[in-house]
């Protein structure tokens, strides 16, 4: 989904890769790791990125076997974890992530080159699909993500603002049942709708089962020729409308 600031739109694409094993076992890792430094976080109540860094980056390296551009990655994921539960009012109980999903910073954390995504660690994934219509903007951040057998990384783009349509004319258009009328502060003009002629053939058709209609009896329907004009009226009512 589109989103941005004056001037720029930032842009997620998604490339699907192939599910690796490796891959997914990497995820899970990066899950585990992730509500670790989330409770850590809340628990020592730290709130800036330096004091993150000095109580989790030497544990996320050692304990969970990351590279250090990975490690980073978790804990700042984490904080932005702790935060969005710190400000919300109805915070309940503590957050724990469920999907397998995690940051990736562009050079250091993930590269794209010969028809795979390298993941650093040496983990490649071979790309299977992607919207190419933006190749030309740099890659950003992205979040690679694992969910019913499909992995897709979403990489995070920023393109330039289209320019804002002008129009050079307005028309003004007003539809009802018997005209369309449409013009501007120069011309005015109206068609005619086929309501009126519509309406003619069923008139006709009603005014025939009048005439051949008694309280007690009603002879159109036993009349093959003047059912058949009924018919006939009612099949060209539609026929004009459709047309």
């Amino acid at each position: 989904m589109p989103a941005g600031v004056e001037g720029v739109l930032t842009l997620s694409i998604g490339m699907r890769v192939s599910p690796e094993p490796a891959g997914i076992e990497l995820l899970r890792r990066y899950n585990v790791a992730l509500n670790y430094a989330i409770n850590r976080i809340l628990s020592l109540n730290l709130k800036t990125i330096r004091d993150v860094h000095n109580a989790l980056y030497r544990e996320l390296r050692e304990w969970f076997g990351f590279p250090s551009r990975i490690a980073l990655d978790c804990y700042r994921d984490a904080l932005a974890n702790a935060k969005a539960w710190r400000n919300n009012p109805k915070k309940g109980k503590r957050p724990r992530v469920k999907k397998l999903s995690m940051l990736l910073h562009p050079g250091s954390g993930y590269r794209i080159e010969d028809g795979h995504v390298e993941i650093i660690g040496g983990i490649k994934l071979k790309i299977i699909g992607w919207d190419r219509r933006y190749d030309q903007y740099e890659n950003r951040e992205a979040r690679l993500v694992y969910r019913e057998g499909r992995m897709i990384l979403w990489i995070s783009k920023r393109i330039p603002r289209p320019e804002q349509y002008k129009p050079r004319d307005v028309i003004a258009i007003d539809i009802n049942e018997r005209k369309i009328v449409y013009g501007d502060d120069e011309i005015n003009k109206d068609i005619d709708t086929a309501v009126d002629r519509a309406y003619k053939w069923k008139i006709l058709a009603e005014n025939l089962q009048k005439k051949y209609s008694s309280p007690r009896y009603l002879a159109w329907r036993k009349r093959k020729a003047i059912l058949n004009r009924i018919r006939s009226y009612h099949r060209k009512a539609r026929n004009v409308l459709e047309d």
